[in-house]
C-alpha cells in the first residue's frame, strides 16, 4: 500500500526514527521517497547517514507533493508545527503520534476535509515490538486506517479503538513501558539485594516479564489464571505476592494509569 507514495515525516526523534527503520528495513518504502524535518541538524544527518533518506529543516519542503505524513513531535509543538504546514498540501493522510492530540485540532489547522488518523504507539517500537492504537478523523476513509494499521503492524501490533478512548491508551500501553522499566529496576535492585551480580539480575528480571507477557498475550489463559498456575499453596509466589498485596502495588499501578490518562488529556486542552 506504501508503493510508490511520497511520505513525509515531522519530527524525526525516537519514534519518528522507529517508523523510519521499520518501514525501510521491511521494504515498505523507499528511502529516496521519504523525507524527514526536524530542528536538529545532527539528527537529521544520522537519519541520513543511517537510512539514506531526504533531510531537512523546513517542515513544508517536508510534506510539499506528500502522499502521507507523519506528525511526530510534541504535542506541545503542535499547534506551532501545523499553523507552519497550514495550506502546503490539501490531499495528504495526516498521521499523529502526538499524545492528547485530537484529530479535530488537527483538522481546524489544516483545513476542513483533511484526512487525518490518530495514532498512539510506544516506545518498544524500536525494537518492533510496539503497540499501537489507531482511531480515524472525521474525512479519514477505511484505506487510511488500513494504510496506518500497516505502517505500526511494520513495529509491533496496531488496534483500533474509538478516539474517546486514546487517553485511556496514552495512560495505559503508551506510558505502560514506563511502569515495566520501573518493575524491572525495582526487581534488579531485588536480586543484587539478594546476591546476584547485576547483570544476571537484570537478564533474570527482564526475561521473567517478557516471559510472562508472552504467555499472557497468548490469550489461552486469563492473567489471573496464569497468576495461579505460579502460585503454590505455602509457596515461595504467594509469599512474594502477600507483600505486593499489603503495598497496594495493583491500586498504586491502576492510579497510574489513571493519572497518566489525565495528563494526557490536559495536553490536548481537555480536563
Amino acid at each position: 500500500m506504501l508503493e510508490g507514495k511520497k511520505i513525509g515525516v515531522v519530527g524525526g526523534g525516537k519514534m519518528g526514527g522507529a517508523l523510519i527503520e521499520g518501514m525501510i528495513s521491511r521494504a515498505m518504502v523507499r528511502a529516496s521517497d521519504l523525507t524527514v524535518a526536524d530542528t536538529d541538524k545532527n539528527r537529521l544527518e544520522e537519519l541520513a547517514k543511517a537510512y539514506g533518506v531526504q533531510v531537512t529543516a523546513d517542515n513544508r519542503q517536508a510534506v510539499q507533493g506528500a502522499d502521507l505524513v507523519i506528525l511526530s513531535v510534541k504535542p506541545q509543538s503542535m499547534a506551532e508545527v501545523l499553523s507552519g504546514l497550514a495550506g502546503a498540501t490539501s490531499t495528504a493522510l495526516f498521521i499523529s503520534i502526538a499524545a492528547g492530540i485530537s484529530t479535530a485540532f488537527i483538522e481546524e489547522r489544516l483545513g476542513a476535509g483533511i484526512r487525518v488518523v490518530r495514532v498512539m504507539p510506544n516506545l518498544p517500537a524500536l525494537i518492533g515490538e510496539g503497540a499501537a492504537a489507531l482511531a480515524p478523523g472525521a474525512s479519514a476513509a477505511k484505506a487510511d486506517l488500513e494504510l496506518a494499521r500497516q505502517i505500526f503492524t511494520a513495529v509491533g501490533i496496531a488496534v483500533e479503538v474509538e478516539e474517546s478512548l486514546m487517553d485511556a491508551v496514552t495512560g495505559l500501553s503508551g506510558s505502560g513501558p514506563g511502569y515495566a522499566f520501573l518493575i524491572i529496576e525495582a526487581l534488579v535492585d531485588a536480586g543484587s539485594r539478594m546476591g546476584l551480580p547485576g547483570d544476571v539480575a537484570l537478564k533474570l528480571a527482564a526475561q521473567s516479564l517478557l516471559g510472562a507477557a508472552k504467555l499472557s498475550l497468548r490469550g489461552e489463559k486469563t492473567p489471573a489464571e496464569l497468576r495461579g498456575m505460579v502460585t503454590s499453596p505455602g509457596g515461595t509466589t504467594l509469599a512474594g505476592l502477600k507483600v505486593l498485596g499489603e503495598g497496594r502495588l495493583r491500586e498504586t499501578l491502576i492510579a497510574a494509569v489513571e493519572a497518566a490518562t489525565r495528563r494526557s488529556a490536559e495536553l490536548g486542552g481537555r480536563r
